[in-house]
């Protein structure tokens, strides 16, 4: 995008910036001190009373950024590291409340098993493993090397997390245990099975218009299942995006500079004339660079392929459009090679070479004498080359197979190696240098031989013209116009041919807009401390601009009604039906309760909870739980299942054959409850006192 709307915006922006603060300083310059000793500008949230500070945050954030290399964004950075911050917190607070801490000896003894420090060789005496000598270092890098002890630390501190983390799930697992009592008992629940009848009445059977669902019934159900209806604060917002694209007029303005470009001018030699094709891309400022490979009529822009392939050398073919750029392309050489080249090869690497080792000792010249007497050997006698490979070849992953390397396309190997296994014969043995050191290549097979081009192609990327960005941004500043007159953003830009975008449930600390990427600076926008419903603004972005009004605000805490109504009406809708039928379950038999409901006795056989499905129903799982547990012969009713209302009557029930041993059912019980540490933690992590205001004090949301 060119440069001029941002310095539209920016300019004033920073200005007004600067302005303010020098009037506030003016004013009372004790107003900057205050503000950044205030104690809730130094607090980024607490865990259970337990203050979580902007520095702790900060150095933590730090330590996860070089971690992670910055491969990371920086939203997603924060929310890992108050995530961490947070569990570090709950674990400290959990193990002192069972009097356990994870202290020094118990991160001394879990580094002394690592690996990478048993093995090296600075922390052993005689070959082994000396824990002084490591203690000894620690010691030393904290007293002298104020960066290396850093790094330490930060591990450590790792290493006492990850502990408490096991201590934790240990603790917790302990205490998840299941007795063969518990095992017996899911045995004979799994696999006993009932046999009966039952009328059924599905929900289907009462009219959706005989049910009112109001909103005050939604408000009632959310706040008595409100642990399954908290939601974090967010915000809704619609946009129109504004692309600067070019225009038919910069393509046709485009072309016809690339066109001036063929033949010579007074600005220089053409395309068609030079010879230089590297200095001609640069002087030229083509937006790609001078590609000399070999290619293919696969590998060259296909809209023009055909055209190509027919050509001779010194012909010059454009503009032509591919993708997003107009090209000029010169066939400087027609080439017949194969696509295919089966070699083998021995490398001997030198010292610097990219598979050199500690054990590599020849320099690059030795290295290259070596193989050119290597490949006078083989050419002599080519029978040696496989055991010379075995013997002498850097090359380990083929090097047992006699340094075969199959067969290979054009693109596989680097330049050189490629260069010379497709520009030779097949027999011929050379010596060529790599990145990876010296190859001996002989060329044992070629096949598929076919026409190849090398080209110089010129390229122009299609943008537009200050003139069409300008005209975007005046259409962008008069869509937000109509805004701040009045308008609706959904019907002024049905009046325009405009399509509007919404974005739903944005948190505080999210960057990614739907089909805009990462725009960090609306999110910020939406979550503004004063920001009402109906506002709007005009943001500048990677390729045009938008224009955003915020349309919908969610507080901390309970679903809004709004909201959740789609979510409770259809269980809320069942609730009534199920009152609705089960006041027509009227009777004292099955018989009499299907009359009453003009409905049929149905017979169910063989059913069990390892599978709940009854037969021409579907998957009942609570309707068999109660079958399981009925007494024979007794009629029951008023069963509410997922699918309906139900009266049974359970006839026959047969138990599985005993076990001489519940053990296998024990464990399973047991390693299903030891699995479910991870929800354990969200279960203490959710009954938890927790403020999160990472969002406003540390980047600023809601300010």
């Amino acid at each position: 995008m060119a440069i001029l709307s941002k310095i539209r915006e920016r300019s004033l922006f920073l200005i007004l910036v600067i302005g303010l603060a020098l009037f506030a300083f003016v004013l009372d310059p004790s107003t900057l001190k205050d503000f950044f000793n205030s104690q809730k500008i130094n607090e980024v949230g607490q865990v259970n009373g337990e203050s979580i500070s902007r520095q702790e945050f900060a150095q933590a954030l730090d330590n996860y950024r070089a971690q992670t290399g910055n491969r990371v964004s920086e939203m997603q950075a924060a929310k890992n590291v108050w995530e961490n911050l947070v569990r570090q917190k709950i674990y400290d607070s959990q193990l002192a409340e069972a009097g356990i801490t994870v202290g020094e000896a118990d991160i001394l003894n879990d580094l002394y098993e690592k690996d990478f420090i048993k093995n090296d060789p600075k922390y052993q005496t005689s070959g082994v493993f000396d824990k002084e000598k490591f203690k000894e270092f620690l010691a030393t890098i904290r007293e002298e090397n104020g960066d290396q002890w850093k790094a330490w630390r930060e591990y450590m501190s790792n290493v006492k997390s990850a502990l408490q983390k096991t201590t934790y799930d240990n603790l917790v697992a302990a205490g998840l245990g299941a007795s063969l009592e518990e095992g017996k008992t899911e045995y004979y629940n799994e696999n006993t099975k009932i046999s009966g009848e039952l009328v059924y009445l599905p929900y289907t059977s009462v009219s959706d218009s005989l049910v009112q669902i109001t909103k005050g019934d939604v408000k009632k159900y959310i706040e008595n299942h409100a642990s399954e209806f908290e939601v974090e604060a967010s915000r809704d917002i619609s946009y129109v995006k504004f692309d600067i694209k070019a225009s038919a007029q910069d393509e046709n303005d485009i072309k016809a500079d690339v066109a001036k470009l063929i033949n010579d001018s007074d600005s220089g030699v053409g395309l068609k004339n030079t010879t230089d094709y590297l200095a001609f891309l640069e002087a030229t400022k083509s937006d790609l660079p001078y590609n000399d490979n070999i290619q293919f009529k696969v590998q060259v822009p296909q809209v023009i392929a055909d055209t190509l392939f027919k050509g001779n050398v010194g012909d010059v073919y454009g503009p032509y459009k591919d993708q997003n750029y107009f090209k000029l392309s010169k066939i400087t050489e027609v080439l017949e090679i194969p696509d295919s080249v089966k070699a083998r090869h021995i490398l001997i690497p030198f010292i610097g070479s990219n598979s050199a080792t500690p054990e590599t000792k020849e320099t690059e010249e030795q290295a290259k004498a070596k193989a050119d007497s290597i490949a006078t050997l083989v050419k002599k006698n080519s029978s040696k080359f496989v055991e010379l490979a075995k013997e002498l070849s850097a090359d380990k992953s083929n090097a047992d197979k006699g340094g075969d390397l199959d067969w290979f396309s054009y693109t596989r190997m680097v330049p050189e190696f490629r260069d010379y296994s497709f520009n030779n014969k097949k027999g011929d043995i050379g010596v060529v240098k790599t990145v990876f050191g010296f190859h001996v290549i002989e060329i044992q097979d070629q096949k598929n031989f076919q026409k190849a081009l090398k080209l110089a192609t010129y390229a122009r990327k299609i943008e537009a013209s200050e003139a069409t960005e300008n005209e975007v941004y005046q259409n962008a500043e008069s869509f937000a116009q109509e805004i701040s007159n009045g308008g609706k953003i959904d019907a002024i830009a049905k009046d325009k041919n405009l399509t509007v975008s919404p974005a739903v449930g944005l948190k505080a600390l999210d960057e990614n807009i739907a089909a805009l990427g990462n725009e960090r600076q609306i999110v910020s926008w939406a979550f503004g401390k004063d920001l009402k419903v109906g506002d709007f603004k005009r943001f500048d972005i990677d390729g045009g601009y938008v224009v955003a009004t915020l349309t919908g605000v969610t507080e901390e805490g309970l679903m809004p009604v709004d909201q959740a109504i789609s979510r409770v009406r259809p269980i809320l809708t069942n609730e009534k039906k199920a009152e609705i039928l089960n006041a027509k379950l009227q009777g004292t038999t099955l018989t009499d309760i299907a009359t009453s409901t003009k409905q049929s006795v149905r017979k169910f056989s063989d059913i069990n909870l390892k599978s709940p499905t009854i037969t021409g129903i579907g998957y009942e799982p609570k309707v068999v739980g109660a079958m399981l547990s009925a007494k024979e012969n007794e009629i029951k009713k008023n069963i509410v299942g997922d699918r309906g209302v139900y009266a049974f009557v359970v006839t026959a029930r047969v138990l599985p054959t005993d076990l001489p041993n519940y053990d296998t059912y024990r464990k399973r019980i047991a390693n299903q409850r030891k699995n479910q540490t991870y929800n354990m933690y969200q279960a203490v992590k959710k009954a938890s006192d927790i403020e999160n205001e990472v969002g406003s004090t540390y980047y600023g949301v809601g300010r």
